[in-house]
């Protein structure tokens, strides 16, 4: 199936307060072109280790189990310091996994952040080091497993409409933040 009629899930979390320190909605929209399919919600622990396991029951599981065709995630981690095992995922899903970003990240300051201030940082940070390196792709940073740097560029830019961002992920952000405060705000 050609990357503009491909289905994709984008995944964003919901804002959360610096004190809080239980579980933070996530928010999956699964898209094909410009037409959403469905909008799927989960949760995963602030600064936890279960996000890569959520987010493999969420697309695994339910209502659209096996029609995701890839996950896109709008940075690598959630809640907090959750680290997404990207390869991990991608193999467990059978699916590309690509985590966009709109700027490259500090990982130095990441490190330091896993290392200093965040229960299991170590095992953490290697699961950063594993995603590999931020490549640019266009106006995005992009990390990638389980499909080769053409075919992401293609299938981010067939679902990039609106801004910089591709609309699963665009759309995952706003009903996220709607979600959590009622109404959505900020940059998506």
């Amino acid at each position: 199936m050609p990357a503009s009629c491909s289905r994709v899930i984008g995944f964003d979390d919901a804002p959360f307060s610096r004190a809080w320190r239980g579980d933070v909605p996530v928010v999956g929209v699964m898209m094909t072109g410009a037409r959403v399919d469905g909008v799927l919600r989960g949760r995963v622990r602030r600064d936890g280790a279960n996000a890569t396991r959520s987010l493999a029951a969420l697309v695994g599981q339910g209502r659209f189990a096996g029609q995701a065709q890839a996950v896109l995630l709008q940075g690598i981690t959630l809640a907090g310091f959750n680290v997404v095992d990207i390869r991990a995922l991608a193999e467990q899903l059978g699916l590309p996994v690509l985590v966009v970003a709109r700027r490259q990240p500090d990982l130095q300051a990441v490190r330091r952040a896993l290392l200093d201030k965040v229960p299991g940082g170590r095992r953490k940070w290697r699961l950063v080091q594993r995603a590999g390196p931020m490549e640019p792709c266009g106006e995005l940073w992009l990390q990638r497993a389980g499909i080769d740097a053409g075919r992401a560029r293609r299938l981010l830019a067939a679902h990039t409409l609106h801004g910089k961002l591709p609309e699963p992920l665009r759309l995952a952000h706003l009903v996220a933040g709607a979600l959590q405060r009622g109404e959505s705000r900020g940059r998506a």
